[in-house]
Parts: C-alpha cells; sequence; structure tokens
C-alpha cells in the first residue's frame, strides 16, 4: 500500500513516518524547498522526542521519500495549516491547494483523509467539491473522510499511536476504509463518525481548555482586585473531585487552543458567545502582563527587561501564537529595553535574543518568566544576585520557589497575586 501525505509539518511529518515504520511506501509532499533540503540532509525541521530515531530507521528502509509534488498512490492525507486570517476566520487555502494538487492522481477506489483542524462542513463544502473535479464516483468510487490530530506537543509520538482516533467519513465506507488505513499504526480506540462531528470534536476538545484556561485568568484577576492567592486558591478548589480548573498565565499559545475556538465562532457567531468571550479574555492577558510589568518599572530610568521563555509551553520549541511573543511587542513599544533567553529553541529568532541565562539576567531591572520551562523552575536566582541591577522578578507561571528571595532584597510579584 502505498500513502502520499501533503504537509510536512508538526503532524504530516510524523504521521509519514509512522506509516512508514510499518512497512507502507510513504511519499510526503510539501511546497516549502527549505524544508524538504533539511530533510535531503537528514535534519529534522523540529524537535520531538523518539523523532529523530524514526526517521533514522525509515530513511534507512527507504520506505519514506520527499518531494514538492504528489504522486499516484492509495490513500491520499492532506494534513497542511490552517491558520487565521486578520478576521479571525479559518485560512483554507493551504486545504484548496492541497486538493487540487492531487486531483490528477486520484483514481478508483483511492481514499482522501483530510486531517487538518477546519471549521465544521469543510469536508462536505469545500474539499468534496473540489476532488469531485475528478469526475469520480465520489463515496463509491473515491472515499473521503475526516480524521484530526488529538496530540500534544512533547508526547506526540505516544499519542499519536495510543490515544483514540476519531474517523468521519462521507459515508461508512469512507470511514471503514480511512480506519483500516490508521490501524496501521493506532493502538487507540477508533472512533468512527460522520464527517461534520469529526471537524466539531476537535473544536470543541481545545474550545473546552479555552475555555477553561480563561476562566483561572478571570480568576486570577479577581484574585488580584480582592488581594488573594489564586495559585492556592485553585488547588483548594480541585480538591473538590468533580472540579479541575486549569492555571491561568501570560495568554494562550499553540497553533491549537488559540485558533480552533474561532472556527466555531466564524460558523456560529449568534450561538458561540461564550466561545467568543473566552478567547477575547485569554488574548488580553499579555496586555495585562505587559501593563503589570510596566508599572514595576515605572520609577525606574531606561529600565531593562529581562524575559524568560519564547516558545508557547514548557520545554517544546513550537512558538506558535506564543503570548510570549504578544508580550514582547507590547513592551518593543513602551520606552524600555528588552532581552529574551530560552535554551529550548536552540536558534537565533529574534534581535532581542541572547544565548545564555547570565546575560539575559544582567544589568535587569525585571525578570519576567513567561515560559515555566523546567530549567527555569530550577534557577537559584541567588547566584544571579550581581546580575540584576533591580532585584524584580515577576512569575505569570507559579514556576519559582520565592522561599528566602525577599530576604536577599528581591521583589517577587506573581500573576494572580495581590
Amino acid at each position: 500500500m502505498k500513502v502520499c501525505i501533503l504537509g510536512l509539518g508538526y503532524i504530516g511529518l510524523p504521521s509519514a513516518l509512522l506509516f512508514a515504520s510499518k512497512g507502507l511506501e510513504v511519499h510526503g509532499v510539501d511546497i516549502d524547498l527549505e524544508l524538504l533540503h533539511k530533510l535531503s540532509n537528514q535534519l529534522l525541521p523540529f524537535r520531538e522526542p523518539g523523532l529523530e530515531e524514526l526517521f533514522t530507521n525509515v530513511i534507512e528502509t527507504e520506505t519514506f521519500t520527499f518531494s514538492p509534488e504528489p504522486c499516484n498512490a492509495d490513500a491520499f492525507i492532506i494534513s497542511v495549516p490552517t491558520p487565521m486570517d486578520k478576521d479571525n476566520r479559518a485560512d483554507l487555502s493551504f486545504v484548496k491547494t492541497a486538493a487540487i494538487m492531487i486531483c490528477p492522481f486520484l483514481k478508483k477506489g483511492n481514499l482522501v483523509v483530510l486531517e487538518s483542524t477546519v471549521p465544521p462542513k469543510t469536508v462536505d463544502e469545500v474539499l468534496t467539491p473540489l476532488l469531485s473535479a475528478t469526475g469520480l464516483h465520489i463515496g463509491e468510487e473515491l472515499f473521503i473522510a475526516h480524521s484530526p490530530e488529538r496530540v500534544i506537543p512533547g508526547d506526540l509520538l505516544r499519542e499519536m499511536v495510543e490515544n483514540d482516533r476519531i474517523i468521519g467519513g462521507i459515508n461508512q465506507e469512507s470511514a471503514e476504509k480511512a480506519a483500516n488505513l490508521y490501524r496501521h499504526f493506532v493502538k487507540g480506540k477508533i472512533h468512527l463518525t460522520d464527517a461534520i462531528t469529526s471537524e466539531m470534536v476537535k473544536l470543541m476538545e481545545n474550545t473546552y481548555r479555552d475555555v477553561n484556561i480563561a476562566l483561572a485568568n478571570e480568576f486570577a484577576l479577581i484574585a488580584e482586585k480582592e488581594k488573594f492567592n489564586i495559585w492556592e486558591a485553585i488547588s483548594l478548589a480541585n480538591q473538590h473531585p468533580r472540579v479541575n480548573i486549569l492555571n491561568p498565565g501570560p495568554g494562550v499559545g499553540g497553533h491549537c487552543i488559540a485558533v480552533d475556538p474561532w472556527f466555531i465562532v466564524e460558523k456560529a457567531p449568534d450561538q458561540a458567545k461564550l466561545i467568543r468571550k473566552a478567547r477575547c479574555i485569554n488574548e488580553k492577558m499579555p496586555y495585562f502582563i505587559a501593563e503589570k510589568i510596566a508599572n514595576i518599572v515605572n520609577q525606574i530610568p531606561d529600565p531593562v527587561i529581562s524575559l524568560l521563555g519564547l516558545t508557547y509551553k514548557a520545554d517544546v520549541d513550537d512558538m506558535r501564537e506564543s503570548p510570549s511573543l504578544k508580550v514582547l511587542q507590547l513592551l518593543k513599544e513602551i520606552p524600555v529595553s528588552v532581552k529574551v533567553f530560552d535554551p529550548i529553541l536552540g536558534k537565533q529568532v529574534l534581535d532581542e535574543q541572547v544565548n545564555s541565562l547570565e546575560d539575559v539576567l544582567k544589568d535587569t531591572d525585571c525578570c519576567v518568566i513567561l515560559t515555566n520551562h523546567t530549567l527555569f523552575k530550577e534557577i537559584d536566582f541567588k547566584k544571579y544576585l550581581n546580575n540584576f541591577r533591580t532585584k524584580n522578578i515577576l512569575d505569570t507561571r507559579n514556576s519559582i520557589n520565592s522561599c528566602g528571595l525577599a530576604e536577599d532584597g528581591f521583589a517577587v510579584y506573581q500573576l494572580g497575586v495581590s
């Protein structure tokens, strides 16, 4: 069996490697020539536990090839980005381009699976009409399904294999054919449904988390006004067997949680009122953090701010929709100097980046922890006492142990603590 996968990003590439590791012939397609050049030189575009070993193995067995163009195959998987446009609507241009690219290669009996996260009815109203141009009878000669990824960066490969899989077909035979394809590596239970339900399940999962985080962030803002410790309050509230409040923070990042709820709002704006409100709360958090920083240093001449963390979550190198980037942008709009350090990235992506903890803390007036990387949790700030010009620390993640820091002259501020 041969599989052609369009899009070799955070989901498409691991999927391709997992299929290839099970003996299927896999051809990957991506229009990013720089990415293909990296793969040709056996370099991966991002880090993920186990991915490098898997890549090396399939290259050695010659079960994985890649190029900018599709080829004939038995199954085609579309795993391309679906970013938001400036109006918070889904940009489906990559999905449309991928569908048009594979049309000349489709033949009777083929399966097309859309893995990209999309608004409801995308399969029915966008993908299927484009594939109808082949002249093949949809649902009888050409089978179409949607199967969203449901994984977390940092544990991606294990979750792709072990998590349950949702597969929504345009008809029962399409769903069953897709299920048979994914059974090559999926060990979790495979649930069959229709396409629109599959599309909505993915959006609902991420919206649930976004709304919960918005609730936690709103609680944090209330805590600052009413003067109690939100972290202690959440910990105690979560002792209740039916309560699970997530943690507040400087905002919500990642391609999924920060984006997917808007796809529901797009399709049902009059009904998705809570979803819209939650998104707005979370999108305002970087503004609140930037204002908090400005207030901490407002009496300091020419203040220097040190930001710890650029990625959107702990111990992954993914910066997509990271609230740290928004905080940085907002700080650059006021008269402060900003330095940034993120040990997980391993590459220079911004002019403000420095290469070590020593450099980022040198002559700083306020150190701000934006991402709770393990390394940051382990910082002994007393060792860097002389690096600080003014000993201010703002912890937006409840990441550090502030015990004893006041004795050394540090003023430690926390999100959600008055």
